[in-house]
């Protein structure tokens, strides 16, 4: 089976040719529980994010900041696997028809097998993988699988990458590119930084793939600010944050929503 590499195209095609950028949120699976994660999705779809990614949660995380960090113990603790991580891809596949990604530290799918794992999240309609320690000179075998099954393999750009690099990067991957708006790890943040425009533009001198931007963003002024100069504004710690600092889980759903609304409308007024 085929993963929906195309539908997380055709998505981002969609949004540039309607003027504005894609609201993409990040949310870790597992996080309250494998059901609360599902609904979490659901949840912030239904508020207006255009596309998801799913954490698969990792107890050595070099990208993610506390809050990440706590969500992600919190499902480890719960015993949350990868077949929960397929799981939460294909419920909320199947239930909202939004390309969902998954984003992955490498050692989890090197042990799991990439050709058992790509098989299976193509079998659940993933639309492809975030993969933000694999570097590009060693990904020839992920790549050659996801291409296999149909799946999109989104790399990482910071601020500190050089042009030359940059070009080798985008030229590897597919999909679209993550554009770290700063050096560090994620989390919210007062302001992204002019560093994050001028990435942009050096990213786009190398490839026609869309250049979606991370890390910081918490709030819909920051949501416009972004999508005025990126093809996507990627939100992970705010819903997370929203989350934790909810009384309960039907709190915390209605919270993330609502969020998810105020990024929209931010995204549209770019």
């Amino acid at each position: 089976m085929s993963g929906n590499i195309e539908l997380l195209n055709t998505t981002l095609a969609a949004t540039r040719a309607a003027d504005r950028a894609a609201l993409i949120a990040y949310l870790p699976a597992g996080f309250p529980t494998v059901d609360g994660s599902i609904e979490a999705v659901k949840a912030v779809i239904a508020g207006g994010a255009d596309i998801v990614e799913i954490g698969l949660p990792h107890s050595d995380p070099v990208l993610d900041g506390p809050v990440i960090q706590t969500a992600d113990d919190i499902a480890l603790r719960g015993g949350v696997r990868i077949a929960d991580v397929m799981r939460t891809v294909r419920e909320a596949h199947e239930a909202t028809g939004v390309p969902i990604l998954v984003m992955t530290y490498w050692n989890p799918i090197d042990r799991y097998g990439v050709e058992r794992f790509t098989a299976e999240l193509a079998e659940a309609g993933g639309a492809g993988c975030i993969l933000p320690d694999l570097p590009v000179q060693e990904s020839a075998l992920w790549r050659e699988h996801a291409d296999k099954h149909g799946l999109a393999t989104v790399f990482v750009v910071a601020p500190s990458s050089q042009d030359a690099r940059l070009a080798t990067i985008t030229a590897a991957g597919s999909g679209f590119v993550y554009a770290a708006s700063l050096m560090g790890v994620t989390g919210t943040r007062a302001s992204v930084g002019a560093q994050a425009q001028d990435l942009v533009g050096r990213t786009r001198a190398t490839t026609d793939l869309p250049v979606c931007v991370g890390l910081g963003v918490s709030n819909a002024a920051q949501a416009a600010e972004v999508a005025g100069f990126a093809d996507g504004v990627i939100v992970g710690s705010a819903f997370v944050k929203a989350m934790l600092d909810a009384p309960d889980e039907a709190a915390g759903l209605a919270a993330v929503r609502s969020l998810a609304g105020e990024l929209a409308e931010g995204v549209r007024k770019r």
